[in-house]
Parts: structure tokens; sequence; C-alpha cells
């Protein structure tokens, strides 16, 4: 099973991305994830990125959406409203 996270490069929840995704990796008893920085339209268009962070697992979205790829944040809905992270309980 293959991990990604993906983030553009200024992507100032990188690192709290990066730690929630591992956590709930280790939880799922997965090893191993790359984080792959996107820094082009092209390449956000051939990973599919629709914002940073995105949390992929065999190269599939793990929060599907509609739209165009684009380097941008994104925004998570939560039971505690729109986040820039995802709860770890939905990863």
């Amino acid at each position: 099973m293959g991990a990604e996270l993906l983030t553009i490069p200024e992507c100032a929840h990188a690192p709290a991305a990066q730690e929630l995704f591992e956590e709930a990796l280790r939880l799922a008893g997965v090893t191993g994830m790359v984080h792959v920085v996107v820094d082009s339209e092209e390449e956000a268009a051939s990973l599919g990125f629709h914002g940073s962070p995105t949390f992929q697992i065999d190269g599939q979205d793990l929060f599907p959406v509609l739209g165009d790829p684009a380097l941008s944040c994104r925004i998570y809905p939560t039971t505690d409203g729109p986040r820039s992270l995802p709860s770890l309980e939905s990863l």
C-alpha cells in the first residue's frame, strides 16, 4: 500500500499534516509514507492534486473532490467546521 502526502512548497500545514498522517497510518498498521511537494500546474494535474495537503493511498485521494486540480490550500469539513486538516478519525 502506497501512502502519499502531497503539499505545495508554501503550505504552512505540511508539518502538522505529515504528523497527522503518520499517526493515522501507524494506528492502521501501515508503514512508510512518501511526502511529495507539488510545484507546478502540470504536476498537480498529473497527480489529481486538489489542494494542500492532500492525503492519498495507492494514488487515490482519501477525500475526493470535484473540480480542476490546483496549486492551492485545501479545506476539510470536520465536526468542528471547516479546517485546514481532516480529523485523525476521518483519516
